[in-house]
């Protein structure tokens, strides 16, 4: 029997995972990248399988963040991995809001974050998925060679680039972000 569990996050609690957010970035400057990285990766790694099914399918959003930073032909902007690193420093600190040591919902408040920054970066999420697919489904093509590899990755690139930015600059204006913890 599967039981639902619903809830919504006000203009205050929102408040207070950025607080918690600004927090763990504070604590997170003496990393380099790397650990950061490394950090976020072990969250997903130590995820067992008697956690609900909300938390695995945001660790793999996780996992997909992770991805967008080490993929040398994604060729991130900048500023983007900057702000993908700095959520992701989050995950450095395993005593964050509920620790993770605790059965069953000591990875509850990392869905929520993992949630919370995936709605942030869901432009760049999604053209970075748009982006493997095209990758993935080009590699299997054969016929002109005219084009190389890099010439037709760097024109889809530049496309989801490019909208990307758009997309984000729009919502900006909009004022719907959580993003205020950058």
């Amino acid at each position: 029997m599967a039981f639902e569990v619903k809830f919504e996050l006000t203009e205050s609690d929102l408040d207070y995972f950025r607080d918690v957010m600004h927090k763990a970035q504070a604590g997170a400057k003496k990393l380099s990248d790397e650990e950061i990285l490394t950090n976020a990766k072990n969250v997903s790694v130590n995820i067992k399988n008697n956690v609900p099914e909300f938390v695995r399918e945001r660790i793999q959003k996780l996992e997909t963040f992770v991805a967008m930073i080490e993929d040398d032909e994604w060729h991130m902007p900048n500023e983007e991995r900057v702000e993908v690193l700095s959520a992701l420093a989050y995950f450095s600190d395993p005593e964050d809001l509920v620790p993770d040591h605790i059965p069953l919902l000591g990875f509850i408040d990392d869905a929520i974050m993992i949630e919370l920054v995936a709605e942030e970066f869901k432009d760049d999420f999604e053209a970075f998925e748009e982006f493997c697919a095209y990758r993935t489904r080009e590699e299997g093509r054969s016929g002109d060679n005219a084009i190389t590899r890099d010439e037709w990755l760097e024109a889809k690139r530049h496309e989801l680039h490019s909208r990307m930015k758009s997309r984000r600059s729009s919502r900006r204006r909009g004022g719907s972000s959580f993003r205020s913890f950058f």
